[in-house]
């Protein structure tokens, strides 16, 4: 092995030792003074919500959760009323800080939106808790304009992918137009009136051509998907190249044991196979129509080849950059929360 091979695999074993230790501190106590975290078991969490009211019905919880996410109105009460109230403290000091400095400094526009990142793996649960911040966070005495945005219609165009080869790996970094992203992000935050969003379609599994929605200056966006905590290496000349997070007031990771999230996949593309697979529309039509044990196998794959190899590589990296982490357990629920400390 040559030097330089050396090296790398010891900063591998650096980085593993560290994500170890993580995990360590996140599995059990958390107390470790060596740690960026508090973390928190569900009972003591559920104490930071305090007096706030819980404004949602079991229906629209109902409503809001994904496919196989057993998320409850008692889930809601327990962990994201407390979600709420701590963004809510963040919102209402970033506002505060905004009136120094527009005093201070004269400054004649008006505040940006405060941006919540969500990050993890496919089939942990992001959508969902995207979803239940949204209708929370907007039913706020204040009523704020909370606009919920994925990462999904930034993924290239299928036809894209195909031709550059690597439709096979739709999901990692490199399938996404990290420009658009990035412009999109920035006119947010450069408080523009209304900025464009691509729309992508789950049934056809691809980018819909000349649609978007209009984000149009709400107070908070909520940005969703599995790499937005994504970094990459530094230019060597120095200049400055934005990461996605630089424009996250606050990120939230969802985790979960692997194997877990493995078999929740394996749950949700069996059960697809025989409710929205069966559309003659989808893209994964093909697969309503093998066998049972087929359908298994090709969902054993795919884990296997693509999405495992993307939370390893990709994904799971980023969770330490994550103000916030919701740990969950083999039920799908939180079992644990991880508070960055300030």
């Amino acid at each position: 092995m040559s030097v330089e091979q050396q090296q790398k695999q010891d900063n591998i074993t650096k980085l593993q030792k560290a994500g170890a230790f993580w995990d360590h501190n996140l599995d059990d106590s958390g107390s470790d003074h060596m740690s960026p975290y508090m973390v928190f078991d569900t009972d003591a969490w559920s104490k930071f919500k305090a007096d706030t009211p819980l404004t949602l019905s079991a229906k629209e919880v109902d409503h809001l959760r994904s496919l196989n996410d057993p998320v409850n109105l008692e889930e809601v009460r327990r962990i994201y009323l407390s979600l709420s109230r701590l963004l809510s403290a963040h919102v209402e000091a970033s506002q505060s800080m905004f009136q120094q400095r527009r005093s201070f400094l004269s400054l004649g526009h008006s505040q940006t939106p405060f941006v919540i990142g969500v990050a993890g793996s496919v089939a942990v649960g992001k959508s969902t808790t995207a979803r239940l911040l949204r209708e929370l966070l907007q039913r706020w005495p204040s009523s704020p304009k909370v606009d919920l945005v994925t990462t999904d219609g930034f993924l290239l165009p299928n036809s894209e992918l195909e031709k550059q080869g690597i439709m096979n790996k739709k999901g990692f970094p490199e399938s996404y137009d990290v420009g658009a992203v990035l412009k999109f992000l920035s006119q947010i935050k450069a408080g523009k009136k209304s900025v464009k969003a691509p729309v992508y379609s789950h049934l056809t599994y691809d980018v819909k051509p000349n649609e978007f929605i209009s984000i149009e200056q709400p107070d908070i966006l909520i940005f969703e998907g599995i790499n937005v905590l994504q970094s990459r290496e530094m230019p060597k000349d120095g200049r400055a190249v934005p990461f996605v997070s630089d424009y996250f007031d606050f990120s939230i990771y969802i985790d979960a044991d692997e194997k877990e999230i493995e078999q929740w996949y394996i749950d949700r593309f069996m059960r697809l196979r025989i409710t929205a697979f069966t559309n003659p529309s989808s893209f994964f039509h093909k697969y309503s129509k093998v066998s049972h044990d087929e359908a298994l196998q090709i969902a054993q794959d795919l884990w296997d080849n693509i999405n495992l190899v993307n939370l390893h590589n990709n994904i799971k990296p980023t969770r330490p950059r994550a103000d916030l982490v919701l740990r969950k357990g083999a039920d799908h629920l939180i079992e644990k929360v991880a508070l960055r400390k300030l």
